[in-house]
């Protein structure tokens, strides 16, 4: 059994499992079981987060072991007297962020080299879809920053505190997203669908 300041037991044996927080502390006291622990609790969260954002979906399993490593590299960094959580979550945003750069540096240098990319570009035209209804269809109708601060609430479960600390934000800030994309996303539900223009119609 090991023990984190306060005489804390962060041994798997107990009948209540420890808290994030708690696994947090005995990590930075250099605790082995609390370290263990948990990267195994994170590791699924961490993956829904990354599984949640369309853009790095592919490489989630990848970005979720980068941002363990983060938190390592930034364990002593964190607070004890915040959620774990959303300071998780700012790494992992993190983490994301930087992939998506570089896969744009990429996919641009490949543009500007390939010619049968630009080719392919032109003559195929994105897919149009049947229905907006899709959760990432809609969320394609947002800007980036609406659509992040949505999929956190909405998907995620977390608070507009939560958000705001991830995003480096105040709540209102959070809140004016929110509205924001929910606005945006009801015209869009609302829009008639596309259709020949009635004879005599003048509108």
């Amino acid at each position: 059994m090991s023990e984190i300041p306060g005489g804390e037991s962060v041994s798997p044996f107990d009948d209540a499992p420890p808290s994030l927080e708690q696994l947090m502390r005995g990590y930075q006291e250099a605790d082995r079981i609390a370290a263990e622990s948990l990267m195994q609790a994170l590791m699924p969260v961490l993956s829904r987060f990354f599984l949640s954002m369309s853009d790095v979906r592919r490489a989630a399993d990848d970005l979720v072991q980068e941002t363990l490593l983060r938190i390592h590299r930034a364990r002593h960094t964190y607070r004890p007297d915040e959620p774990v959580l959303p300071w998780a979550y700012s790494i992992a945003r993190h983490v994301r962020v930087d992939y998506y750069r570089k896969q744009r540096r990429t996919v641009h240098h490949e543009e500007a080299v390939d010619p049968d990319i630009l080719q392919r570009r032109a003559v195929s035209p994105p897919a149009e879809t049947e229905s907006t209804g899709d959760f990432e269809t809609l969320m394609g109708y947002l800007p980036e920053s609406q659509r992040e601060v949505l999929t956190m609430l909405k998907v995620l479960g977390m608070t507009v505190e939560e958000v705001a600390r991830v995003t480096s934000s105040t709540a209102g800030a959070v809140k004016q997203k929110a509205h924001r994309a929910y606005d945006r996303l009801r015209s869009v539900l609302e829009r008639p669908p596309a259709g020949p223009t009635a004879v005599g119609d003048k509108s």
